[in-house]
């Protein structure tokens, strides 16, 4: 049985072949394309751009930075339906903080009203905000996090443009 050489999903039936590469669909193969772009960018070029984004001005808010990957977690419940996720933002400590506070209250708001998953969820993503929102598990100001290395590698690797992506393979 054939693996995706993208994601490594078993291939039942057919597949998409790229030269000796085979993936399990189209998208899986574009990902894997944009991927292989992304890796061969240089890494001085990448660190450049990242010092200049870290120590650049918030894109949210336009203040002073570090700028660096925040991340704001909410849930959300209805009755025997309940929905977590965790939003990343490219923005400045204050601009994060507040971020965090707007889920925490939207998840304290909306996250307890489904059974059984909202009891267990909302209390869960609720400490997540505070911990942010007191610094627990926040990028280090000094250095950029590895978040924000991937975000300038993909940012870039776009920005190449799709004919560029399609001359690699």
């Amino acid at each position: 049985m054939a693996k995706c050489s993208g994601c490594g999903t078993a291939i039942l039936f057919g597949g998409v072949k790229r030269g000796n590469l085979r993936f399990c669909n189209e998208t899986c193969a574009a990902q894997a394309q944009f991927l292989h772009a992304a890796n061969q960018i240089p890494e001085e070029i990448i660190e450049d751009h990242v010092a200049q984004v870290h120590q650049g001005d918030c894109p949210k808010c336009g203040g002073p930075g570090p700028v660096d990957i925040r991340t704001s977690h909410r849930v959300f419940s209805a009755v025997v339906f309940t929905s977590w996720s965790s939003h990343p933002l490219l923005c400045c400590a204050s601009c994060g903080r507040g971020e965090k506070l707007k889920h925490g209250a939207f998840s304290l708001l909306l996250g307890w009203w489904g059974f059984p998953f909202g009891f267990i969820i909302t209390p869960v993503q609720i400490i997540r905000n505070l911990a942010g929102i007191v610094g627990l598990g926040e990028p280090d100001p000094e250095v950029p996090s590895a978040a924000l290395h991937e975000v300038i590698r993909r940012t870039l690797a776009t920005s190449v443009g799709p004919e560029a992506i399609e001359a690699e393979s």
